[in-house]
């Protein structure tokens, strides 16, 4: 790859040029209070999702790029595929993970602070009216395992609790979370790094879906083509890539407990449940005119995809793996991540009921699996709802399971984070009759012929 391609400016550059009715630039001026999250709904509404590029945000001191992940076809792009081949894409580079390669330095390294930290210069977003502050949406936290180095990568969601403090959340109680209680056991605080901005395939791969002890930084360097680029940070020298717009480092205190939400999450409510952990920042890198990279929070479409392309990819890959049958997997936006279609050439009777309940024990976030037959279209919630509507029995067709662990920002979940999980058979079974209706080709050819006569907006 060429040199600057982990960048995110190189990023945003070639894809413009590739690309151009796909990236919408703003120059006008626009405030830093929700008004990056207006253009985004109001966008999507109408049915797009350009990637966003806002030259001029008040309060923020610098540009500001948002909605990347808002499309899964610029998701396919990075991968240099289409939507249809994009899960294949994603595990065939993760599969050729390689080890970060530490570097001299970087862009990262252009201002660092040790001193004085003001947390007030961070250049950060409200993203909705219910939301307690300004939030960081894209901080990636970096921690390392005490013995081996591995690195851990997630995000999590954070606000300023004093000038040198965020406060952030652990609610996923995933691998950080882990590491942090393993500090805690020796009597430590946890060594950490934010990253906030980098190029858009770290940012995929940092969502990535690992066992306890892989580093997601090894599957940046499968995704991107080549050995992620690193420095080490001042003080504790934790691995950060070099071409990242903003790193804070520091510690977060096992004990300490401070306010922190609501916040706007992936349910489409705002969320205050949180773990209420403090960050302490000791030390400031940044770029000298850093971008701020964000992610827009909700249910927002570069939310979900964010999570959801690498968790889709594992999971087709397990069912494809063992059950033949199935064809596709999909997760619709209108689901959040609590729901999944899966598409399947049923060979026998129950087939489909075991290929739900594998989606179910595999996906701890996964509430409900609808399986319909190959030929209904799974991106397509309407058409789903349509298989259910012709092919579902509810007396028969739905198997359901109590008191399994769920996710902590599940606004119907149980006080003690319980769910119950649900599948519906909506294929059409072995003993179903009924002939589709359908048009022969020369007739749509005929129609298509007329309307392209009568031009826009007919032809669109």
């Amino acid at each position: 790859m060429e040199f600057g391609s982990q960048d995110v400016r190189y990023f945003l550059r070639e894809y413009q040029k590739a690309y151009p009715e796909d990236v919408l630039t703003i120059e006008d001026r626009i405030t830093d209070d929700q008004d990056a999250s207006a253009f985004i709904w109001k966008l999507n509404q109408q049915g797009r999702a350009p990637l966003l590029h806002f030259r001029n945000v008040e309060g923020v001191g610098g540009e500001v790029i948002a909605n990347t992940f808002g499309s899964r076809e610029r998701i396919a792009r990075m991968f240099g595929t289409s939507q249809d081949r994009l899960h294949e894409a994603y595990q065939a580079r993760s599969r050729q993970a390689l080890p970060p390669r530490l570097v001299d330095g970087g862009p990262v390294t252009e201002c660092v602070e040790e001193h004085d930290i003001d947390l007030g210069t961070l250049p950060m977003l409200k993203h909705f009216a219910t939301d307690r502050a300004k939030y960081i949406t894209s901080g990636i936290i970096i921690a390392e395992h005490p013995e081996t180095g591995a690195g851990n990568l997630s995000y999590h969601r954070a606000m300023i609790h004093s000038k040198n403090e965020l406060a952030t959340s652990l609610h996923s109680r995933g691998h950080l979370w882990r590491l942090l209680n393993m500090a805690k056991d020796r009597g430590e605080k946890l060594k950490v790094a934010m990253v906030i901005g980098a190029h858009p395939l770290f940012m995929i791969a940092a969502s990535a879906r690992l066992a306890f002890g892989e580093d997601e930084r090894d599957v940046a360097g499968g995704l991107i083509g080549e050995p992620l680029k690193v420095v080490r940070t001042p003080k504790y020298g934790i691995r950060v890539p070099a071409y990242a717009e903003i790193v804070l480092e520091g510690v977060i205190e096992p004990e300490a407990q401070v306010a922190e939400g609501p916040f706007g999450e992936f349910t489409g409510y705002s969320s205050d449940r949180s773990t209420n952990n403090l960050f302490r920042v000791e030390t400031f890198l940044r770029r000298k005119d850093a971008i701020l990279v964000s992610v827009a929070g909700g249910n927002s479409s570069e939310h979900l995809n964010l999570g959801r392309v690498p968790r889709e990819a594992e999971m087709v890959e397990k069912l494809k793996q063992r059950f033949p049958s199935v064809t596709a997997v999909h997760y619709p936006a209108s689901g959040t991540h609590f729901h999944a279609y899966v598409a399947l050439n049923q060979t026998r009777p129950g087939e489909a009921r075991q290929i739900m309940l594998g989606l179910l024990g595999w996906d701890a976030y996964l509430k409900t699996v609808i399986a319909v037959d190959a030929d209904v279209d799974i991106t397509r919630d309407s058409d789903v709802l349509w298989a259910m509507s012709a092919h579902f029995q509810p007396h028969k067709d739905v198997v359901i399971i109590e008191g399994l662990p769920g996710n902590a920002l599940d606004p119907s979940a149980s006080g003690i984070g319980t769910t119950s999980r649900m599948g519906l058979d909506a294929t059409r079974g072995p003993d179903f009759h009924g002939v589709l209706a359908r048009i022969d080709e020369a007739a749509f050819d005929r129609a298509s012929a007329i309307l392209a006569k009568l031009g826009r907006p007919w032809t669109e």
